[in-house]
């Protein structure tokens, strides 16, 4: 069950592969918490994602959104609980191990790296590389793939301090895309970018997903393009898993939703679409 009562569709599902019917899965989480000093940012957190799903995670800002993708990378202390990625303990895995397995691109930022997009993309092989070997004409290969399936191709030799915040998140995608990963995390992908930008970023995301196979785990304050366009939900508040399922069920108990953020929304129907869009309710107490 949802911290607010819904029945989570698949949670009678067996958490193994292997058995008739029952689906894979790319991440097990159970009573995950993290901690820095005496503040508990994730409280007894437990969710899985089907592979070949897409889960957007949302929450109020200070949620623990982007402390719980980063424990899926081991990237912070003060974590405990069990994590297993594609059937593997996370604590078991070597960081090559982890990195073959899911990529990471972080929010976009103004960050300068004194790279050209294709340097920079060849650096994401290095889980496929051992310490000492040299670029295989494979790896060239992966990475000129992953930049025609992207769209970044045209701005291959440049510097990616010369790109537009929108050209270098595509980067980063596509330099998470040519570790040949099967899962792929992305924290606010398209924060800080226009809306031109962010429409291309997230239509390439889920491209990649419907196209590609991808298990796509995304924190996200786009409700409408992002959390509601995707298979499921998972929603923090305060550090808690306050529900979790489809975008079907969150939409139809309105209260959900203004529990979660403490503010009433605006439910409409989109002219052409015919998808229910969310807004919140201006000036309320």
């Amino acid at each position: 069950m949802s911290a607010l009562g819904m029945k989570d569709s698949r949670q009678d599902a067996p958490a193994f592969a292997g058995v008739t019917g029952a689906p894979s899965k790319a991440f097990q989480i159970e009573g995950l918490s993290v901690k820095a000093g005496s503040a508990k940012i994730l409280q007894d957190v437990t969710f899985d994602v089907a592979e070949g799903e897409s889960l957007a995670i949302i929450g109020p800002n200070g949620a623990g959104k982007t402390t719980l993708l980063r424990s899926l990378m081991r990237m912070i202390p003060g974590v405990t609980g069990g994590i297993r990625v594609f059937g593997q303990s996370l604590a078991a895995c070597s960081q090559r191990e982890l990195a073959r397995m899911v990529s990471y691109v972080p929010q976009a930022e103004g960050r300068t790296l004194p790279f050209t997009v294709r340097e920079f993309m060849l650096m994401a092989r290095y889980p496929h590389m051992s310490p000492f070997s040299h670029l295989t004409a494979r790896d060239h290969e992966v990475v000129e793939q992953a930049m025609e399936r992207t769209g970044v191709t045209a701005f291959a030799d440049r510097n990616m301090d010369t790109l537009s915040g929108g050209e270098r998140q595509k980067v980063f995608v596509a330099a998470a895309l040519a570790q040949e990963p099967r899962a792929i995390l992305l924290d606010e992908p398209t924060t800080f970018l226009d809306y031109r930008h962010q429409v291309e970023v997230l239509e390439l995301v889920e491209r990649l997903h419907r196209e590609g196979g991808l298990t796509v785990v995304s924190v996200t304050h786009d409700l409408n393009q992002g959390a509601l366009a995707g298979d499921r939900v998972l929603a923090l508040r305060q550090g808690r898993t306050i529900f979790h399922g489809t975008p079907k069920e969150l939409l139809a108990h309105p209260e959900i939703l203004s529990g979660i953020y403490d503010t009433e929304f605006d439910y409409i129907t989109h002219p052409h679409t015919g998808a229910i869009i969310v807004a919140p309710i201006k000036g309320q107490p």
